[in-house]
């Protein structure tokens, strides 16, 4: 994974409530264990016609929100099957955060291994960059992991909450086993501190 640092971008606005992850990548597409291609398939039925050509009037096909790295979504994101697909396919497509106010919790723990970063807001907060986007669908926010700040067109600033581990490894660029491989000496090293120590106890029992 690349290290994930702070930016800027516009949205793609999907105000939707409920958008659970058939919604996101529909089940036909999940027969692939490789990411690739996934952001062709996102939101597939909403984006497409039977044909196959794209809808013109779904966000994801006009405007900024083409290349939008951010995805401003309805309450409880994600909801739905546990699929991991969702987020490779969000990634895959070009978006590096999702706003809502609130996420389902298995969708939130699998963007956070695929370096997607969930980010809850108020429901005050989500109602201001609704109307923000709309002013201007060339607003941008700014996104910093590190800070875990998110700042809007207008400079208003708001902390957003993410799990320690989760956030180490983004910003490191690994996931869970290249944070261990990262300690492998240190590991190593204990082993062999305490290895004694083992063997007494395996004796004692």
């Amino acid at each position: 994974m690349e290290r994930f640092t702070a930016f800027e971008s516009a949205m793609a606005v999907l105000p939707v409530d409920n958008i659970d992850t058939d919604q996101i990548i529909p089940a036909r597409f999940l027969k692939t264990i490789s990411k690739e291609g996934l952001g062709d398939q996102l939101f597939y039925d909403w984006r497409y016609e039977a044909d196959g050509s794209p809808k013109g009037d779904f966000v994801l096909n006009s405007g900024a929100a083409r290349s939008a790295q951010v995805l401003l979504a309805g309450d409880n994101f994600g909801c739905g099957s546990s699929r991991e697909h969702a987020p490779w396919a969000l990634t895959q497509y070009g978006f590096r955060a999702v706003i809502s106010t609130s996420f389902a919790d298995i969708f939130k723990g699998n963007s956070l291994k695929n370096s997607l970063l969930p980010v809850v807001v108020s429901r005050e907060i989500h109602a201001k960059l609704l109307q923000q986007a709309a002013g201007d669908p060339q607003s941008k926010v700014r996104v910093d992991l590190e800070r875990q700040t998110l700042t809007l067109a207008d400079g208003t600033e708001c902390r957003f909450a993410v799990d320690e581990f989760s956030k180490t490894c983004m910003l490191e660029g690994v996931d869970e086993l290249g944070y261990l491989l990262k300690h492998e000496a240190e590991i190593a090293a204990y082993e062999a501190a305490h290895a004694g120590g083992l063997d007494t106890v395996g004796v004692g029992l």
